[in-house]
């Protein structure tokens, strides 16, 4: 029987700048904890807009299962990925200095009718959300990352059922 050939199912996370890098770690910690494929790299819309389209419009023919796109401000990086490409965009807005990341908020979730981008909260919990819902992606077609998922649920479970409030 012939080898499969095809390429490992790969997760693309990005951010505007450099700066974003520390919510959009909290992505690539989970994806890690769950082995999965990752590139994580800056990828500006405004100042490199030629590499972000050919990042976009490549994304498939990569065997790309998904684009984490984290951006602040403006946040026009998960939107123009998402109108250059076919592969699940999932946005996560990053903190801004002045309005908290609600400016990106808006900006990513107010897409366009037919150009979506799944939209997930502000900040870290919404980048570590963005690698959970990828994986679950992954487990539509895959058993391995299936179980990975409910043994990760079930910690979740468990570990709630264990916390104890302080004595006041």
């Amino acid at each position: 029987m012939e080898n499969d050939r095809r390429q490992q199912p790969l997760i693309g996370v990005v951010m505007g700048s450099v700066s974003d890098w520390e919510v959009m770690r909290h992505a690539v910690q989970i994806l890690k904890e769950f082995d999965v494929q990752y590139e994580a790299q800056v990828l500006s819309a405004h100042r490199m807009p030629d590499e972000m389209l050919a990042y976009a419009q490549n994304a498939r023919a990569r065997s790309m299962v998904a684009i984490i796109a984290g951006a602040g401000g403006a946040a026009h990086l998960p939107g123009m990925l998402a109108a250059k490409t076919t592969v699940p965009v999932l946005g996560v807005p990053v903190p801004s200095q002045y309005l908290r990341g609600v400016d990106s908020l808006h900006s990513i979730v107010q897409m366009p009718k037919g150009v979506p981008v799944a939209t997930f909260s502000i900040g870290e919990a919404g980048a570590a959300n963005a690698a959970l819902f990828a994986i679950a992606l992954l487990a539509n077609v895959s058993a391995e990352y299936a179980h990975k998922l409910e043994l990760f649920r079930q910690q979740q479970h468990d570990a709630a059922c264990a916390a104890t409030l302080p004595n006041l």
